[in-house]
């Protein structure tokens, strides 16, 4: 088999015994890699209806068809487990050296099932694994985790998947790290924390065969070369933070936990302001011929030092979402989420949520007390140095810390039962996960695409805000239409992550990021790699049936429609000023695209998978348990 193994890696890390399972060719034509392999792989794996962090609950993790290949953007892997904030799929994607390095090792994918016994590190060397005591990794960051595994083994070559404290924390949140890229959302470092695994590490030393090389040689060169264009530049001198003054410009950038789309200091916390001010250098991902991660760091203040990548999502979560103005505060806060190992997204909107529950009287200076800070202290928008205090607070699960590290369903939920209280209407989150830098209340077709999401609140698994900020659709209204562009936004995006390859190389293949350009260059890449014959309607599929493995793994652990849902706020809270001012989502709204979006997809109304579905894409063992 050409551009596989065949084989992927079990490893029981309460028994410290490991087995190879072999996988067909046409199992792989299926799933091909990255969340569809991952997701489906968690699908075989898991004990149903088990807790996040019971046992039964595996690690899995999918390399991509493309790693270690000179496909531009396809170093990246795919992680899932279920998740703790959502109780559903948690499927993320990292990318960089550590995908090569497993791939190399001969593994197209390793699942991990029940628990440690003590904190352990996890070492694949080819075809051995280790087991190696973690105690001298504990309490260190994730950067530093990295490099203490390097420094140990002797090996600068040696790729590590980590966690950091906020993994040993189990903060819900908590992030899987590795290259200084994050497997961010859904809290997949809590369940690594929870399973006592400090480090997942790599040596690989094989190398990567294709079928047809000198074909594939020519077209990533091609891709390379036009990633190099007009079309990526904002990109390679910005970054993504270029995006928070287009955002701002249209009414959409969440301001203060979400409660307006318009930051009068927009500009001080801009991507432009970012680079003429804190910009250090620019970073890629291994495979990566874009390059826009942006180092920052932070030059005067208490913050002095706090230094590292920033993209627009991290940004707006710490920065106009907070009321905060100043950039340093911003990276400072970033620079604990990365280093410390949590999601930046949904730390920011917890502290957010908690600001807005201080300034409405809801929380008072002395429920921040702690050890640290024994008189408490105040929380109100625009202060920056209480937020980093609060950020360490629930890095450490520290007094009220302990709280938000759940995330703000659960905070919200307690405090209103404690308190008698209705925050869970400024609780912004969607099956648990807090919401990402694109208020939905005026993208009405990203609305129903956030509201139906199986990974919850994600802008990367529903790309449907894109046609509504280009204006392919009325951003303001719904029509009969929403369904249909929901539903294809979401395959278009999960064909990318399925391969993987990094979205920003979407325009790249024609200058036109649509089917119509990418899926025919994708097959050839595809077909250049493995032998296969895939054509434009098998490339369609791909991105189909790894949306359909998510959605089937969450009913059979429980979904129903009532959970696709959105925040209260925004259903019933229109801002007061800017261009999307007085816009909400209503109720009827949002059921009337639900609708449309299950007649899209071929489900029944109430939002379940027909065995007949099932069956045509290739699943009778999933029509088996869930079909109807």
């Amino acid at each position: 088999m050409y551009g596989y193994s065949g084989k992927i890696l079990h490893i029981d890390l309460k028994t410290k015994k490991s087995w190879i399972e072999t996988k067909p060719e046409e199992w792989y034509k299926l799933w091909i890699g990255g969340v569809s392999m991952a997701s489906r792989l968690l699908w075989e794996s898991i004990v149903p209806g088990c807790d996040p962090y019971d046992d039964g609950n595996p690690i899995c993790i999918a390399n991509g068809i493309f790693t270690g290949t000179p496909v531009p953007v396809g170093g990246k892997f795919g992680l899932a487990s279920k998740s703790p904030q959502t109780g559903y799929v948690g499927d993320s994607l990292s990318g960089s050296w550590f995908s090569i390095a497993l791939k190399r090792a001969g593994w197209d994918g390793v699942v991990l099932h029940n628990k440690c016994d003590q904190w352990t590190q996890v070492f694949i060397d080819d075809d051995r694994v280790q087991f190696n005591d973690a105690s001298y990794l504990m309490g260190k960051g994730t950067f530093d985790t990295e490099e203490a595994i390097r420094d140990k083994l002797g090996d600068d070559q040696i790729r590590s998947c980590t966690i950091g404290p906020c993994g040993e924390n189990m903060v819900r949140y908590a992030n899987v790290t590795n290259d200084g890229r994050q497997a961010g959302r859904t809290g997949h470092g809590s369940v690594w924390g929870s399973k006592k695994l400090k480090a997942l590490s790599v040596r690989g030393t094989k190398g990567v065969k294709v079928y047809d090389p000198k074909t594939l040689n020519k077209l990533s060169y091609d891709i390379s070369k036009s990633a190099q264009g007009k079309d990526t530049e904002k990109y390679r001198v910005y970054g993504t933070s270029t995006g928070l003054m287009n955002t701002n410009s249209m009414g959409i950038l969440p301001t203060r936990n979400f409660q307006e789309g318009v930051f009068e200091y927009a500009e001080l916390v801009s991507g432009e302001y970012l680079d003429k001010h804190h910009k250090v250098k620019v970073i890629a991902c291994a495979q990566c011929p874009i390059a826009c991660e942006q180092m920052s760091i932070v030059k005067t203040g208490p913050f002095a030092g706090a230094m590292t990548g920033i993209e627009y999502e991290s940004l707006f979560a710490n920065s106009s979402n907070l009321g905060i103005s100043d950039m340093r505060a911003a990276i400072k806060l970033v620079t604990i989420s990365d280093q410390d190992g949590m999601d930046s997204i949904s730390m920011g909107v917890s502290i957010g949520y908690a600001m807005e529950c201080y300034e409405r009287g809801v929380l008072t200076d002395s429920d921040f007390a702690c050890p640290s800070h024994p008189e408490g202290f105040s929380l109100r928008f625009g202060e920056g140095d209480s937020a980093v205090k609060l950020a360490e607070m629930i890095r450490d699960r520290e007094g009220i810390g302990a709280l938000l590290s759940e995330g703000v369903k659960i905070a919200s939920e307690t405090i209103d039962k404690e308190k008698g209280t209705e925050s869970y209407k400024w609780a912004m989150h969607v099956k648990g996960l807090e919401p990402a830098g694109y208020d939905a209340r005026s993208l009405k077709t990203f609305a129903a695409g956030l509201a139906v999401g199986t990974r919850g609140g994600c802008h990367n698994r529903s790309a449907a805000y894109d046609p509504d900020m280009k204006g392919d659709t009325n951003r303001f209204t719904v029509d009969e239409t929403r369904g249909k562009v929901a539903a294809d936004t979401e395959e278009y995006a999960a064909v990318y992550d399925t391969l993987p390859l990094c979205k920003f190389i979407r325009r790249s293949f024609t200058g036109k990021a649509d089917r119509a350009g990418a899926w025919p260059a994708i097959a050839s890449l595809i077909n250049a790699t493995t032998g296969w014959d895939f054509d434009y309607d098998a490339v369609d599929l791909i991105g189909i049936r790894a949306h359909t493995i998510k959605k089937a793994f969450n009913i059979r652990e429980g979904w129903t429609q009532e959970d696709d849902h959105l925040p209260w706020r925004w259903k019933h809270d229109p801002f007061t000023h800017g261009p999307s001012a007085g816009v909400v989502v209503t109720d009827e709204e949002l059921e009337y695209m639900k609708k449309l979006y299950y007649e899209a997809k071929g489900w029944t109304e109430e939002g379940l998978i027909p065995k007949e579905l099932l069956i045509k894409l290739g699943l009778p063992d999933v029509a088996e348990e869930i079909g109807v």
